[in-house]
């Protein structure tokens, strides 16, 4: 698949940003040309670090990316996706659970806006990693640098 010369928009609570979720950033830029990584509050979801806190990570992250926004938001996914003129939304997946939430989740998105959603599946290596098991493993006090993206 070529470039669509488009912008995508790739949303979670990323509490923390994780190695996977940078794989997918990754990868998302081989498909379009602009990408807006969305901080989206979850109600259901405590988190370990504030909006602030994760968005400014993730900025940092990327700083030298001019091909990459990252924009907190706490309304809708396809409304976030549509006021950023987005034409679909981005989102990884690592296993079956995972694909049936995204896939009510990218049904609701499309009947609501017309944006269509993008499911990646995550990479081999990174399969295992998410934020709940990173946050875990900070709480425990063990190494986490592996499961976390490097500054490039």
């Amino acid at each position: 698949m070529g470039k669509t010369n488009r912008k995508a928009v790739f949303v979670g609570s990323f509490d923390p940003f994780t190695a996977g979720h940078a794989n997918i950033v990754e990868r998302t830029l081989d498909l379009f040309d602009e990408v807006v990584i969305g901080v989206g509050v979850n109600s259901e979801k405590t988190c370990l670090y504030s909006e602030a806190e994760r968005v400014a990570a993730i900025r940092q992250l990327y700083a030298d990316e001019p091909r990459i926004a990252v924009k907190p938001y706490n309304d809708w996914t396809a409304d976030f996706a549509r006021r950023e003129g987005a034409c679909c939304i981005v989102k990884g997946v690592r296993t079956a659970k995972d694909f049936q939430y995204e896939r009510r989740q990218a049904d609701f998105n499309r009947e609501k806006s017309g944006i269509e959603t993008i499911l990646l599946t995550a990479d081999k290596t990174l399969k295992k990693v998410s934020s709940t098991l990173v946050r875990q493993r900070m709480k425990e006090g063990k190494d986490t640098s592996k499961l976390l993206p490097e500054k490039k």
